[in-house]
Protein backbone atom coordinates (compact mmCIF):
# COMPACT_ATOMS: atom_id res chain seq x y z
CA UNK A 1 0.00 0.00 0.00
CA UNK A 2 1.45 3.33 -1.02
CA UNK A 3 2.03 6.01 1.59
CA UNK A 4 -0.50 8.83 1.65
CA UNK A 5 0.90 12.21 0.69
CA UNK A 6 0.61 14.64 3.66
CA UNK A 7 -0.43 18.26 3.39
CA UNK A 8 2.80 19.76 4.72
CA UNK A 9 5.03 22.69 3.88
CA UNK A 10 8.08 22.41 1.66
CA UNK A 11 11.67 23.21 2.57
CA UNK A 12 14.05 24.42 -0.13
CA UNK A 13 17.44 22.88 -0.81
CA UNK A 14 19.42 26.00 0.27
CA UNK A 15 17.43 26.30 3.51
CA UNK A 16 17.96 22.63 4.36
CA UNK A 17 21.67 23.03 3.62
CA UNK A 18 21.89 25.87 6.16
CA UNK A 19 20.07 23.79 8.79
CA UNK A 20 22.36 20.79 8.28
CA UNK A 21 25.55 22.82 8.66
CA UNK A 22 28.84 20.92 8.29
CA UNK A 23 27.41 17.43 8.25
CA UNK A 24 30.25 15.66 6.46
CA UNK A 25 32.41 13.30 8.50
CA UNK A 26 34.24 11.58 5.67
CA UNK A 27 33.69 10.54 2.09
CA UNK A 28 33.19 6.86 2.94
CA UNK A 29 30.34 7.65 5.29
CA UNK A 30 28.84 10.55 3.37
CA UNK A 31 25.38 9.01 2.93
CA UNK A 32 25.25 7.83 6.56
CA UNK A 33 26.39 11.24 7.81
CA UNK A 34 23.78 13.08 5.74
CA UNK A 35 21.00 10.71 6.85
CA UNK A 36 22.02 11.13 10.50
CA UNK A 37 22.09 14.92 10.14
CA UNK A 38 18.56 14.95 8.70
CA UNK A 39 17.36 12.56 11.42
CA UNK A 40 18.75 14.97 14.02
CA UNK A 41 16.71 17.84 12.54
CA UNK A 42 13.57 15.66 12.61
CA UNK A 43 14.09 14.58 16.23
CA UNK A 44 14.89 18.17 17.20
CA UNK A 45 11.59 19.37 15.75
CA UNK A 46 13.22 21.52 13.06
CA UNK A 47 11.76 19.37 10.27
CA UNK A 48 8.11 18.81 11.26
CA UNK A 49 6.24 15.72 10.14
CA UNK A 50 4.86 16.15 6.66
CA UNK A 51 7.56 18.58 5.51
CA UNK A 52 8.23 18.01 1.81
CA UNK A 53 11.92 17.55 1.06
CA UNK A 54 13.71 19.05 -1.95
CA UNK A 55 14.10 16.97 -5.09
CA UNK A 56 17.35 14.99 -5.27
CA UNK A 57 18.87 17.28 -7.91
CA UNK A 58 18.01 20.44 -5.94
CA UNK A 59 19.42 19.02 -2.72
CA UNK A 60 22.56 17.78 -4.47
CA UNK A 61 23.18 21.26 -5.89
CA UNK A 62 22.58 22.93 -2.51
CA UNK A 63 24.91 20.57 -0.64
CA UNK A 64 27.54 20.26 -3.33
CA UNK A 65 27.12 16.48 -3.27
CA UNK A 66 26.42 13.84 -5.89
CA UNK A 67 22.90 12.62 -6.62
CA UNK A 68 24.14 9.12 -5.83
CA UNK A 69 25.02 10.20 -2.29
CA UNK A 70 21.68 11.98 -1.89
CA UNK A 71 19.79 8.92 -3.10
CA UNK A 72 21.69 6.64 -0.73
CA UNK A 73 20.97 8.95 2.21
CA UNK A 74 17.25 9.03 1.36
CA UNK A 75 17.24 5.23 1.13
CA UNK A 76 18.64 5.04 4.69
CA UNK A 77 16.04 7.53 5.91
CA UNK A 78 13.26 5.50 4.31
CA UNK A 79 14.60 2.29 5.89
CA UNK A 80 14.59 3.94 9.32
CA UNK A 81 11.10 5.37 8.83
CA UNK A 82 12.10 9.05 8.85
CA UNK A 83 11.16 9.65 5.21
CA UNK A 84 8.32 8.38 3.04
CA UNK A 85 8.13 8.69 -0.74
CA UNK A 86 5.70 8.13 -3.56
CA UNK A 87 6.39 8.16 -7.26
CA UNK A 88 5.38 11.47 -8.75
CA UNK A 89 4.83 13.07 -5.31
CA UNK A 90 8.40 13.25 -4.01
CA UNK A 91 9.56 12.62 -0.43
CA UNK A 92 8.47 14.00 2.91
CA UNK A 93 9.29 13.68 6.63
CA UNK A 94 7.47 10.76 8.25
CA UNK A 95 7.00 9.47 11.80
CA UNK A 96 9.78 6.95 12.52
CA UNK A 97 7.65 4.96 14.97
CA UNK A 98 9.29 2.32 17.18
CA UNK A 99 12.73 1.06 16.25
CA UNK A 100 14.88 -1.49 18.02
CA UNK A 101 18.09 0.31 17.21
CA UNK A 102 18.92 3.07 14.78
CA UNK A 103 21.78 5.45 14.05
CA UNK A 104 20.62 7.82 16.79
CA UNK A 105 19.83 5.23 19.43
CA UNK A 106 22.47 5.00 22.19
CA UNK A 107 24.44 1.79 22.44
CA UNK A 108 23.76 1.61 26.18
CA UNK A 109 21.55 3.56 28.56
CA UNK A 110 18.89 6.10 27.76
CA UNK A 111 19.28 9.19 25.67
CA UNK A 112 20.06 12.45 27.50
CA UNK A 113 18.25 15.55 26.27
CA UNK A 114 20.85 18.31 26.38
CA UNK A 115 18.87 20.62 24.09
CA UNK A 116 16.32 22.15 26.48
CA UNK A 117 17.50 24.92 28.82
CA UNK A 118 14.59 24.51 31.22
CA UNK A 119 13.95 23.00 34.64
CA UNK A 120 11.22 20.83 36.18
CA UNK A 121 8.39 22.50 38.07
CA UNK A 122 9.52 24.69 40.96
CA UNK A 123 8.94 23.52 44.53
CA UNK A 124 5.47 24.47 45.73
CA UNK A 125 3.72 24.05 42.39
CA UNK A 126 1.37 21.33 43.66
CA UNK A 127 0.42 23.46 46.68
CA UNK A 128 -0.22 26.45 44.40
CA UNK A 129 -2.48 24.27 42.26
CA UNK A 130 -4.50 23.28 45.32
CA UNK A 131 -4.93 26.91 46.38
CA UNK A 132 -5.80 27.99 42.86
CA UNK A 133 -8.45 25.26 42.65
CA UNK A 134 -10.24 26.82 45.59
CA UNK A 135 -9.93 30.35 44.17
CA UNK A 136 -11.22 29.17 40.79
CA UNK A 137 -14.73 29.11 42.22
CA UNK A 138 -14.73 32.91 42.26
CA UNK A 139 -14.30 32.96 38.47
CA UNK A 140 -16.66 30.23 37.35
CA UNK A 141 -19.62 32.59 37.23
CA UNK A 142 -18.20 34.80 34.47
CA UNK A 143 -17.33 34.11 30.83
CA UNK A 144 -13.63 33.39 31.49
CA UNK A 145 -12.23 35.49 28.65
CA UNK A 146 -9.47 37.78 29.91
CA UNK A 147 -7.70 39.29 26.91
CA UNK A 148 -5.28 41.23 29.14
CA UNK A 149 -5.06 38.65 31.93
CA UNK A 150 -6.24 38.50 35.55
CA UNK A 151 -5.78 41.75 37.42
CA UNK A 152 -4.14 40.06 40.41
CA UNK A 153 -1.43 38.50 38.24
CA UNK A 154 -0.84 41.72 36.29
CA UNK A 155 -0.47 43.60 39.58
CA UNK A 156 2.29 41.28 40.72
CA UNK A 157 4.13 41.48 37.39
CA UNK A 158 3.84 45.29 37.38
CA UNK A 159 5.14 45.49 40.95
CA UNK A 160 8.21 43.45 40.02
CA UNK A 161 9.07 45.82 37.16
CA UNK A 162 8.68 48.79 39.51
CA UNK A 163 10.99 47.14 42.05
CA UNK A 164 13.60 46.64 39.32
CA UNK A 165 13.60 50.34 38.46
CA UNK A 166 10.90 50.59 35.77
CA UNK A 167 7.68 52.13 37.15
CA UNK A 168 4.81 50.04 35.78
CA UNK A 169 1.05 49.84 36.27
CA UNK A 170 -1.17 46.80 35.68
CA UNK A 171 -2.61 48.65 32.66
CA UNK A 172 0.84 48.29 31.01
CA UNK A 173 0.87 44.49 31.34
CA UNK A 174 -0.81 41.81 29.23
CA UNK A 175 -0.61 38.11 30.09
CA UNK A 176 0.26 35.79 27.18
CA UNK A 177 0.75 32.09 26.54
CA UNK A 178 4.50 32.24 27.13
CA UNK A 179 7.22 34.69 26.07
CA UNK A 180 7.41 33.21 22.59
CA UNK A 181 3.70 33.82 22.09
CA UNK A 182 4.30 37.38 23.28
CA UNK A 183 7.11 37.84 20.75
CA UNK A 184 5.01 36.48 17.89
CA UNK A 185 2.17 38.87 18.76
CA UNK A 186 4.55 41.84 18.64
CA UNK A 187 6.18 40.52 15.46
CA UNK A 188 2.81 40.26 13.70
CA UNK A 189 1.96 43.82 14.68
CA UNK A 190 5.29 45.50 13.86
CA UNK A 191 6.69 43.64 10.85
CA UNK A 192 5.52 42.11 7.61
CA UNK A 193 7.01 40.28 4.62
CA UNK A 194 10.33 41.76 3.57
CA UNK A 195 10.76 43.90 6.69
CA UNK A 196 14.06 43.70 8.56
CA UNK A 197 14.43 42.77 12.23
CA UNK A 198 17.71 43.46 14.03
CA UNK A 199 18.90 40.55 16.19
CA UNK A 200 21.99 39.54 18.11
CA UNK A 201 24.36 36.94 16.70
CA UNK A 202 24.08 34.35 18.20
CA UNK A 203 20.48 34.49 19.41
CA UNK A 204 17.46 32.42 20.44
CA UNK A 205 16.66 29.99 17.57
CA UNK A 206 12.87 30.04 18.00
CA UNK A 207 12.85 33.82 17.59
CA UNK A 208 14.70 33.41 14.29
CA UNK A 209 12.19 30.81 13.15
CA UNK A 210 9.29 33.12 14.01
CA UNK A 211 10.89 35.98 12.06
CA UNK A 212 11.38 33.77 9.03
CA UNK A 213 7.84 32.39 9.32
CA UNK A 214 6.59 35.98 9.08
CA UNK A 215 8.70 36.32 5.90
CA UNK A 216 10.72 39.05 7.60
CA UNK A 217 14.52 39.24 7.37
CA UNK A 218 16.74 38.93 10.47
CA UNK A 219 19.71 41.32 10.44
CA UNK A 220 22.47 40.13 12.78
CA UNK A 221 24.87 42.19 14.89
CA UNK A 222 27.62 40.02 16.37
CA UNK A 223 28.17 39.62 20.09
CA UNK A 224 31.57 38.87 21.58
CA UNK A 225 30.82 35.48 23.18
CA UNK A 226 34.09 35.53 25.14
CA UNK A 227 32.41 37.99 27.47
CA UNK A 228 35.19 40.55 27.17
CA UNK A 229 33.20 43.05 25.13
CA UNK A 230 29.64 41.83 24.81
CA UNK A 231 27.33 44.06 22.80
CA UNK A 232 28.74 46.04 19.89
CA UNK A 233 26.69 49.18 20.40
CA UNK A 234 28.48 50.98 17.58
CA UNK A 235 27.58 48.04 15.35
CA UNK A 236 23.95 48.26 16.46
CA UNK A 237 23.98 51.99 15.63
CA UNK A 238 25.40 51.30 12.16
CA UNK A 239 22.88 48.52 11.49
CA UNK A 240 19.99 50.76 12.53
CA UNK A 241 21.12 53.46 10.09
CA UNK A 242 21.98 51.15 7.20
CA UNK A 243 19.26 48.47 7.41
CA UNK A 244 16.40 50.56 8.87
CA UNK A 245 14.85 47.57 10.70
CA UNK A 246 11.23 47.74 11.80
CA UNK A 247 12.29 46.70 15.28
CA UNK A 248 15.10 45.04 17.24
CA UNK A 249 14.97 41.83 19.28
CA UNK A 250 17.51 41.76 22.13
CA UNK A 251 18.24 39.61 25.18
CA UNK A 252 20.37 41.76 27.50
CA UNK A 253 19.99 39.69 30.69
CA UNK A 254 21.92 36.39 30.61
CA UNK A 255 21.63 36.29 26.87
CA UNK A 256 20.60 33.00 25.28
CA UNK A 257 22.92 31.27 24.45
CA UNK A 258 26.01 33.25 25.55
CA UNK A 259 24.97 34.05 29.13
CA UNK A 260 26.23 37.63 28.71
CA UNK A 261 24.63 40.51 30.60
CA UNK A 262 24.75 44.15 29.53
CA UNK A 263 25.77 46.52 32.32
CA UNK A 264 23.94 49.71 33.28
CA UNK A 265 26.23 51.99 31.26
CA UNK A 266 25.81 49.81 28.19
CA UNK A 267 22.02 49.87 28.57
CA UNK A 268 22.06 53.63 28.77
CA UNK A 269 24.11 53.90 25.56
CA UNK A 270 22.05 51.25 23.77
CA UNK A 271 18.80 52.90 24.83
CA UNK A 272 20.06 56.24 23.48
CA UNK A 273 20.99 54.64 20.13
CA UNK A 274 17.55 53.02 19.78
CA UNK A 275 15.77 56.23 20.80
CA UNK A 276 17.76 58.31 18.33
CA UNK A 277 16.81 55.92 15.52
CA UNK A 278 13.18 55.74 16.74
CA UNK A 279 13.42 51.94 16.50
CA UNK A 280 11.15 49.85 18.74
CA UNK A 281 12.94 47.11 20.67
CA UNK A 282 11.54 43.84 21.99
CA UNK A 283 13.51 43.01 25.14
CA UNK A 284 13.37 39.31 26.05
CA UNK A 285 13.60 39.11 29.85
CA UNK A 286 12.85 35.41 30.16
CA UNK A 287 16.01 34.76 32.20
CA UNK A 288 16.29 37.99 34.19
CA UNK A 289 15.20 36.40 37.49
CA UNK A 290 17.84 33.66 37.24
CA UNK A 291 20.66 35.79 38.66
CA UNK A 292 22.90 33.15 40.24
CA UNK A 293 25.35 35.53 41.89
CA UNK A 294 23.12 38.16 43.48
CA UNK A 295 19.67 39.60 44.04
CA UNK A 296 17.84 40.28 40.74
CA UNK A 297 16.60 43.54 42.22
CA UNK A 298 20.20 44.72 42.62
CA UNK A 299 21.02 44.16 38.95
CA UNK A 300 20.94 46.70 36.12
CA UNK A 301 17.57 48.40 35.50
CA UNK A 302 15.53 47.07 32.57
CA UNK A 303 16.61 48.34 29.15
CA UNK A 304 13.15 49.87 28.88
CA UNK A 305 14.18 52.36 31.60
CA UNK A 306 16.53 53.90 29.00
CA UNK A 307 14.61 53.26 25.74
CA UNK A 308 11.27 54.66 26.95
CA UNK A 309 8.02 53.83 25.20
CA UNK A 310 9.93 52.29 22.27
CA UNK A 311 10.73 49.29 24.49
CA UNK A 312 8.44 46.27 24.67
CA UNK A 313 9.42 43.84 27.43
CA UNK A 314 8.45 40.17 27.23
CA UNK A 315 8.80 37.81 30.16
CA UNK A 316 7.87 34.28 31.10
CA UNK A 317 7.38 31.86 33.97
CA UNK A 318 8.76 28.99 31.87
CA UNK A 319 12.41 29.26 32.91
CA UNK A 320 11.82 30.37 36.48
CA UNK A 321 8.82 28.27 37.54
CA UNK A 322 7.70 25.71 34.95
CA UNK A 323 7.32 25.53 31.18
CA UNK A 324 4.10 23.54 31.62
CA UNK A 325 2.27 26.63 32.83
CA UNK A 326 2.73 28.20 29.36
CA UNK A 327 2.35 31.73 30.69
CA UNK A 328 4.25 34.88 29.86
CA UNK A 329 3.58 38.60 29.57
CA UNK A 330 4.18 41.81 27.68
CA UNK A 331 5.06 45.09 29.40
CA UNK A 332 4.62 48.14 27.16
CA UNK A 333 3.06 51.60 27.03
CA UNK A 334 -0.71 51.67 27.44
CA UNK A 335 -1.14 52.92 23.88
CA UNK A 336 0.94 50.17 22.32
CA UNK A 337 -0.60 47.53 24.58
CA UNK A 338 -4.05 48.61 23.41
CA UNK A 339 -2.95 47.99 19.82
CA UNK A 340 -1.56 44.60 20.81
CA UNK A 341 -4.83 43.60 22.45
CA UNK A 342 -6.71 44.41 19.25
CA UNK A 343 -4.17 42.46 17.18
CA UNK A 344 -4.43 39.50 19.56
CA UNK A 345 -8.02 38.76 18.58
CA UNK A 346 -6.74 37.35 15.29
CA UNK A 347 -4.62 34.78 17.19
CA UNK A 348 -6.36 33.90 20.46
CA UNK A 349 -8.80 35.33 23.00
CA UNK A 350 -6.72 35.23 26.17
CA UNK A 351 -4.74 32.93 28.46
CA UNK A 352 -6.23 30.17 30.67
CA UNK A 353 -7.66 31.46 33.96
CA UNK A 354 -6.66 28.48 36.09
CA UNK A 355 -2.97 28.61 35.12
CA UNK A 356 -2.97 32.35 35.86
CA UNK A 357 -4.31 31.64 39.35
CA UNK A 358 -1.54 29.09 39.88
CA UNK A 359 1.17 31.52 38.76
CA UNK A 360 -0.26 34.26 40.98
CA UNK A 361 0.24 31.96 43.97
CA UNK A 362 3.76 31.02 42.87
CA UNK A 363 4.85 34.63 42.45
CA UNK A 364 3.89 35.27 46.07
CA UNK A 365 6.47 32.70 47.22
CA UNK A 366 9.81 34.43 46.67
CA UNK A 367 11.62 31.84 48.82
CA UNK A 368 10.94 29.10 46.25
CA UNK A 369 12.62 31.14 43.51
CA UNK A 370 15.56 31.84 45.84
CA UNK A 371 15.99 28.10 46.37
CA UNK A 372 15.78 27.53 42.61
CA UNK A 373 18.60 30.02 42.03
CA UNK A 374 20.72 28.29 44.67
CA UNK A 375 20.09 24.91 43.05
CA UNK A 376 20.95 26.20 39.57
CA UNK A 377 24.15 27.78 40.88
CA UNK A 378 25.22 24.33 42.03
CA UNK A 379 24.18 22.80 38.71
CA UNK A 380 26.15 25.45 36.80
CA UNK A 381 29.28 24.82 38.81
CA UNK A 382 28.89 21.04 38.42
CA UNK A 383 28.61 21.29 34.64
CA UNK A 384 31.54 23.70 34.45
CA UNK A 385 33.63 21.26 36.48
CA UNK A 386 32.65 18.32 34.26
CA UNK A 387 33.57 20.21 31.08
CA UNK A 388 36.92 21.29 32.55
CA UNK A 389 37.69 17.71 33.56
CA UNK A 390 36.52 15.75 30.53
CA UNK A 391 36.82 18.35 27.74
CA UNK A 392 39.78 20.44 28.92
CA UNK A 393 40.40 22.09 25.54
CA UNK A 394 36.89 23.56 25.50
CA UNK A 395 36.62 27.10 26.85
CA UNK A 396 33.74 29.16 28.20
CA UNK A 397 33.01 32.26 30.27
CA UNK A 398 31.20 31.21 33.46
CA UNK A 399 27.84 33.05 33.27
CA UNK A 400 26.51 34.92 36.29
CA UNK A 401 23.00 33.75 35.50
CA UNK A 402 20.76 32.03 33.01
CA UNK A 403 20.66 28.33 32.23
CA UNK A 404 23.52 27.39 29.91
CA UNK A 405 27.23 27.41 29.12
CA UNK A 406 28.29 28.64 25.67
CA UNK A 407 31.36 26.53 24.95
CA UNK A 408 34.05 27.18 22.36
CA UNK A 409 35.67 24.10 20.83
CA UNK A 410 39.17 23.96 19.36
CA UNK A 411 37.86 22.95 15.92
CA UNK A 412 34.76 23.96 13.88
CA UNK A 413 32.89 20.67 14.30
CA UNK A 414 29.70 21.65 16.16
CA UNK A 415 27.18 20.24 13.67
CA UNK A 416 29.20 17.08 13.14
CA UNK A 417 29.52 16.67 16.91
CA UNK A 418 25.74 16.98 17.34
CA UNK A 419 25.23 14.16 14.83
CA UNK A 420 27.89 11.98 16.47
CA UNK A 421 26.63 12.76 19.97
CA UNK A 422 23.16 11.52 19.07
CA UNK A 423 24.60 8.11 18.26
CA UNK A 424 26.20 8.11 21.73
CA UNK A 425 22.94 8.94 23.48
CA UNK A 426 23.13 12.73 23.86
CA UNK A 427 20.95 15.25 22.05
CA UNK A 428 22.68 18.64 21.79
CA UNK A 429 21.95 21.84 19.88
CA UNK A 430 24.83 22.77 17.56
CA UNK A 431 26.06 26.35 17.32
CA UNK A 432 24.58 26.72 13.83
CA UNK A 433 21.07 26.67 15.37
CA UNK A 434 21.81 30.01 17.02
CA UNK A 435 23.12 31.81 13.93
CA UNK A 436 21.09 33.77 11.41
CA UNK A 437 22.81 32.02 8.50
CA UNK A 438 24.19 28.99 10.32
CA UNK A 439 27.90 29.02 11.06
CA UNK A 440 29.15 29.23 14.68
CA UNK A 441 30.70 25.81 14.16
CA UNK A 442 33.22 26.29 16.98
CA UNK A 443 30.42 26.80 19.51
CA UNK A 444 27.90 24.60 21.30
CA UNK A 445 25.36 25.30 24.04
CA UNK A 446 25.23 23.08 27.13
CA UNK A 447 22.32 23.71 29.54
CA UNK A 448 22.81 23.17 33.29
CA UNK A 449 19.20 22.34 34.09
CA UNK A 450 19.69 18.58 34.59
CA UNK A 451 20.88 16.83 37.77
CA UNK A 452 24.70 16.91 38.15
CA UNK A 453 25.12 13.16 37.71
CA UNK A 454 23.16 13.27 34.45
CA UNK A 455 25.22 16.19 33.15
CA UNK A 456 28.42 14.37 34.09
CA UNK A 457 27.32 11.37 32.04
CA UNK A 458 26.34 13.62 29.13
CA UNK A 459 29.75 15.32 29.11
CA UNK A 460 31.50 11.93 29.17
CA UNK A 461 29.47 10.87 26.14
CA UNK A 462 30.31 14.15 24.41
CA UNK A 463 33.99 13.43 24.98
CA UNK A 464 33.60 10.08 23.24
CA UNK A 465 31.60 11.65 20.40
CA UNK A 466 34.18 14.41 19.93
CA UNK A 467 36.97 11.86 19.78
CA UNK A 468 35.13 10.02 16.97
CA UNK A 469 34.58 13.27 15.04
CA UNK A 470 38.17 14.42 15.37
CA UNK A 471 39.59 10.96 14.74
CA UNK A 472 41.23 10.98 18.14
CA UNK A 473 41.41 7.85 20.32
CA UNK A 474 39.27 8.46 23.40
CA UNK A 475 42.19 7.63 25.65
CA UNK A 476 44.08 10.57 24.14
CA UNK A 477 41.06 12.84 24.46
CA UNK A 478 40.80 12.19 28.21
CA UNK A 479 42.60 14.57 30.58
CA UNK A 480 46.06 13.65 31.83
CA UNK A 481 46.05 12.92 35.57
Amino acid sequence: MEAAVPLGGRISGPRLAVMLGSWRQGSRQGAADLAAAIELQVLDGQLPLGTRLPAERELADALGASRTLIGAALDRLRENGFVASRRGAGSWVAAPGRRRRGPLAPAGGGSIDFTHASSPAIAGTAAAVDTARVRLADHLGDHGYQERGLLGLRERIARRYTERGLPTTPAQVMVTNGAHHAFVLVLRMLAGPGDRVLVEQPTYPNALEAIRAAHAIPVPVALDPSGERGWDIAGVDAALRQASPRFAYLVVDFQNPTGLRLDTGGRERLGAVLSRARTPVVVDETLVELDLEGDPLAGPPPLAAFAGDLAICVGSASKTHWGGLRLGWIRASEDLLGRLVSARYAVDLGSPVFEQLVLTELLDDESALTRRREELRGYRDALAGAVREHLPDWTFALPEGGLSLWCRMPEPVSSRLAVAAASHGVQVAPGSRFGVHGGLERWIRLPFSLPPETMEQAVRRLRTAEASVRGTPESLAAPIA
